[in-house]
């Protein structure tokens, strides 16, 4: 599973999404996830769909490779989905099961949660791939700069996120390594029931933990070294430029709107 997993993760590319300024996908992304929760129809969740279908291709990413990054979130999807049959009602039952019944409107805000969620996750993780930690950093700082006059730690929580969004994939690969090494050692945390599944899980968290600790501690060793200082006023090698094409970009979300708009009436 830990193979799988995508979120986090960058891939160096020349598309015409990678070539976008890092603030306008920021922004993109924000308010795409907002109009995400005003759908209210198949129509409206086909069409954000079919956006996000549209950004996949012109940034380059495979439809599959992408739905195989949802996979260890997929759990939170079925169960999300679960409970909307079991306590969403309305509608012609379905299926009576004496305890519960499953009943039409139960399925069907289960499916547009589901899908919402899923949303959600894939605008978010195609962001993620065709935008650098680094590029996302400045993106924060320079999007946050104005809360710098109230005093506003803006450089230690733009620091603070990329260093979070970093560290997923290589934890993620750490956990890899624990559990291929634990394998080796005649233990397999993918076999057995659920709870002895869970109960295999544990062993997993504490060499987990103290692998992060020791990261976290490593990282701020090596930022001391070179002296690093949050509080100086700092330079970036890569400056951000707004072009015309991030523009024409943005103005699309406003497209996205109105058609929106159109299907919900």
């Amino acid at each position: 599973m830990t193979d799988k997993l995508i979120i986090g993760r960058y891939i160096p590319g020349n598309t015409i999404i990678h070539r976008l300024d890092s603030r306008m996908k920021m922004l993109y992304v924000f308010i795409f996830m907002i109009l995400i929760f005003f759908c209210n129809s198949w129509a409206s969740y086909g069409f954000m769909v079919l956006t996000v279908l549209i950004i996949m291709y012109l940034a380059q990413i495979r439809f599959w490779f992408l739905i195989k990054g949802l996979t260890p979130v997929m759990l939170l999807f079925i169960f999300t989905f679960i409970m909307h049959l079991i306590v969403t009602k309305g509608g012609p039952v379905i299926i009576d099961l004496k305890l519960f019944t499953i009943e039409q409107n139960g399925v069907v805000q289960g499916a547009f949660i589901v899908l919402r969620l899923a949303l959600l996750v894939m605008i978010s993780t195609i962001m993620t791939l065709t935008t650098s930690p680094i590029s996302l950093t400045d993106a924060i700082e320079s999007m946050l700069r104005p809360l710098k006059k109230v005093k506003f730690p803006v450089h230690e929580l733009a620091m603070m996120m990329s260093i979070s969004l970093r560290f997923i994939p290589t934890l993620m690969d750490e956990l890899d390594r624990i559990i291929k090494a634990q394998t080796s050692r005649g233990s397999d945390v993918t076999a057995g029931s659920i709870f002895n599944r869970l109960k295999a899980i544990i062993p997993l968290l504490i060499p987990m933990f103290i692998s992060a600790f020791k990261r976290a501690d490593d990282l701020a060793v090596a930022m001391e070294a070179r002296g690093y200082n949050a509080s100086n006023q700092r330079t970036t090698y890569r400056k951000l430029k707004w072009k015309l094409r991030d523009s024409i970009g943005l103005a699309t979300i406003i497209v996205v709107a109105i058609a929106l708009y159109l299907l919900r009436n």
